[in-house]
């Protein structure tokens, strides 16, 4: 029986390409993200793959989120795998003058909309007693960089939930694994600065990681076999040595 793959955040960077990746191998695909239309534009790509079920639902309403997923139709109920790949990274300021908008939003995403998503879909799982849960997480919940203060907690939460996950669902024989990149040129840095022309520089001089070298990655964690779970991975590019060192021409 063909296996089915929940992916938030999937209309752009590495849900897209994990979307992308995962259609190659036949895996019937969920796909969520806010942005309708380009849900339904990488719909009718990837239909001549595989099937493909869209939801337009925020991760960071509980209730949006649990209606999305009690709506999902009999053949695309059972979801065998879990990206929890919705994230964001909003401004690059020091604590104490940080906006508390910002703040929300990553917490409100990052966090809260990680755990919303996984509690509506977990207890299939664990009454099956199967299934794959991966944590898109980042270099930043592995190290603090200086102005990265929230959005370092945040992406530190994501890790440790990973980890209790992984505690808590062992006896179900569920999979648990975090994907941890460092710098991905997509359009995250687009949305921490806000369309601010700062943004384009954020790549310039290096070859960053691209958001399909993440996607093979979980490609190859989600299809190894069944005694082996893929705990917890920190991918950089060859450039970058840490969150503060990367070596630009």
């Amino acid at each position: 029986m063909k296996k089915t793959a929940f992916i938030t955040g999937a209309t752009s960077g590495i849900g897209l390409a994990t979307a992308k990746e995962l259609a190659k191998h036949n895996i019937k695909l969920i796909l969520c993200g806010r942005r309708k239309e380009r849900l339904e534009t990488i719909k009718r790509e990837l239909d001549q793959k595989t099937e493909v079920y869209t939801l337009n639902f925020d991760v960071a309403d509980k209730i949006a989120v649990s209606e999305a997923i009690n709506s999902l139709p009999e053949e695309f109920k059972q979801i065998d795998i879990l990206i929890n790949n919705a994230g964001n990274a909003h401004g690059l300021d020091p604590i104490q003058t940080g906006s508390l908008d910002d703040w929300d939003a990553m917490m409100d995403i990052n966090v809260k909309g990680l755990l919303y998503v996984s509690k509506a879909i977990i207890p299939q799982m664990t009454e099956r007693k199967s299934g794959h849960i991966i944590n898109i997480g980042s270099s930043a919940g592995k190290e603090v960089y200086p102005k990265g203060n929230v959005y370092c907690g945040s992406k530190h939460a994501v890790l440790a939930i990973t980890e209790g996950m992984l505690i808590d669902l062992n006896p179900f024989g569920i999979k648990v694994g975090a994907v941890n990149p460092g710098l991905v040129e997509t359009e995250f840095s687009q949305v921490r600065f806000k369309g601010d022309t700062i943004a384009d520089n954020v790549y310039k001089g290096f070859k960053a990681l691209q958001a399909e070298d993440i996607a093979e990655i979980i490609y190859f964690a989600i299809s190894r076999p069944p005694h082996v779970n893929i705990a917890d991975v920190l991918v950089f590019c060859t450039a970058q040595a840490s969150s503060t060192i990367v070596n630009k021409d």
